[in-house]
Parts: C-alpha cells; sequence; structure tokens
C-alpha cells in the first residue's frame, strides 16, 4: 500500500505501485487492474485520485482501457501500432504536453493544499 504522508501525490504512489507489481511479473499482461471503486476502497482516496492513477497508468503503457469492461495491465511498447500518420504524432504529442501540464498543475495543487492544512494546524 501507499504512504500517503510521503509527500507524493496519491495518485502517483498507486500508479507506481503497480507499474512495479507488473515489471515485476506480479501482474501479467492482460490481467484485470482493480476499478475505480476498488482502488478507492483499498487505498482509502477519493474517485478523482483513483481516476488520476489509472489515468497514469495509461498514458505510461502500463494499462489498457476498454469501455464497459475496465483496465488490464500492460507492458510499455506492447499493442503499439507499427506506423502512424504525422497527424497522428502531431496529436499525440500535443496531448502528452497537456497532460505533463495538468499534472504539474495538480501536484502543484497538492502541495498548495499541504500548505494550507499545514497552516490550519498551526494557528
Amino acid at each position: 500500500m501507499a504512504d500517503f504522508t510521503a509527500g507524493r501525490a496519491a495518485y502517483l504512489q498507486i500508479a507506481d505501485e503497480f507499474k512495479r507489481r507488473i515489471r515485476d511479473g506480479e501482474l501479467a499482461p492482460g490481467d484485470k487492474l482493480p476499478s475505480e471503486a476498488q482502488l478507492m476502497a483499498e487505498h482509502g482516496v477519493s474517485r478523482t485520485v483513483a481516476r488520476q492513477a489509472i489515468s497514469r497508468l495509461r498514458e505510461d503503457g502500463y494499462a489498457i482501457s476498454h469501455q464497459g469492461k475496465g483496465s488490464f495491465a500492460t507492458l510499455p511498447g506492447e499493442g503499439t501500432p507499427a506506423k502512424r500518420s504525422p497527424e497522428f504524432e502531431q496529436i499525440t504529442e500535443y496531448l502528452s504536453e497537456v497532460r505533463r501540464d495538468v499534472r504539474r498543475l495538480a501536484e502543484r495543487m497538492d502541495r498548495l493544499e499541504e500548505l494550507v492544512r499545514q497552516q490550519a494546524g498551526g494557528q
């Protein structure tokens, strides 16, 4: 289980835990990953955090999701199409940049929220 007092965003800790389990073979490619509700119950996090963790796994190539079926473990590079159009590559690059920006903003928000909690506790 992730240590949510370590100063790193909870969704990143959860995603890192699953990445490690996939790399170590505890979860094989094709194994079903926990649902958002299961992550919420197992880790005591909000739906947003659970959703962000699964999204991070997909972004990093450790999960693939199928509408109505759930998310499944995979290794980065598996199942990627051999040839992509230049337009697809441009869109993918742009989306990666947007995701990085959103991730940075989420991490900044986590830090700000922690500072507010610390200030509120010290008063």
